[in-house]
Parts: C-alpha cells; sequence; structure tokens
C-alpha cells in the first residue's frame, strides 16, 4: 500500500461486498480489465482487484449474518486509532454496525453508519 494512504483521514480502500462473487469477478474484469486475483485469507474467499498492476480495491462474498445487504461498494478511511475513532464518531452521532475488531495481517478496522445515514469503514494499517 503507497505510504499517503496510511495517513489519517485518507480514502485508502474501495471493497464490493456481492452476493455473487463469480458473476462479479467477470463483470469487472471484462468491464474495466482489472487483473483480479484470490487473496491468501482463511477466513473467506477475497479478491484483490489490481489496475496496472497497483492494488486498489478488494471484493468479497457477502458474510454471513448480512445476508439482508445488498450488494454495495464501500470505502474505508484510515484513522489513528480505530477504537478511539469509533467512540468519537458515536458521540457524535454515528452508529457502529461492526464494532472494531482485527484483520490478520492487515489492521484493525470498524463500520459505521453516519448521522445522516452512510455507511463507511475506517481501518488503521499495521505498520
Amino acid at each position: 500500500m503507497e505510504e499517503h494512504l496510511t495517513k489519517h483521514g485518507m480514502i485508502s480502500w474501495s471493497e464490493l461486498m456481492t452476493s455473487n462473487l463469480e458473476a462479479a469477478r467477470k463483470f469487472y474484469a471484462q468491464l474495466f480489465g482489472w487483473e483480479l486475483e484470490r487473496a491468501p485469507m482463511q477466513e473467506m474467499d477475497y479478491i484483490m482487484v489490481k489496475s496496472n498492476g497497483r492494488e486498489i480495491a478488494g471484493m468479497m462474498a457477502t458474510p454471513p449474518g448480512a445476508e439482508a445487504t445488498p450488494p454495495n461498494w464501500g470505502i474505508y478511511i484510515t484513522v489513528e486509532d480505530v477504537d478511539a475513532a469509533a467512540r468519537k464518531a458515536q458521540e457524535l452521532g454515528a452508529t457502529v454496525c461492526v464494532p472494531p475488531r482485527d484483520i490478520p495481517q492487515v489492521g484493525r478496522f470498524c463500520v459505521l453508519q453516519d448521522p445522516q445515514g452512510a455507511f463507511f469503514s475506517i481501518i488503521t494499517y499495521l505498520r
């Protein structure tokens, strides 16, 4: 990951959550010419998206417990401390949808819904 994307406040990652991962892979590869590679993750099937050789996004199947969520593209915003940022977001009226948790070999993240209803994720990357 490029260093500037690990700085507080940067939109650093985009991720597709979909009910049909194989169909999404074919669609986006054909539409944009993206290079798609399976990531070595034990917990789930995760696809790394590359454009011109650079990692730009990820794709995953809708996880158990989120089946009612429609397919969507989400963003990750880098923060210095996920737990502190989640508490501050709650103080400002946000809802914590997925509490802070670790992503092995990546960092720590959580999913929030802002007071107006928009969803987003925050993340602190391992360094």
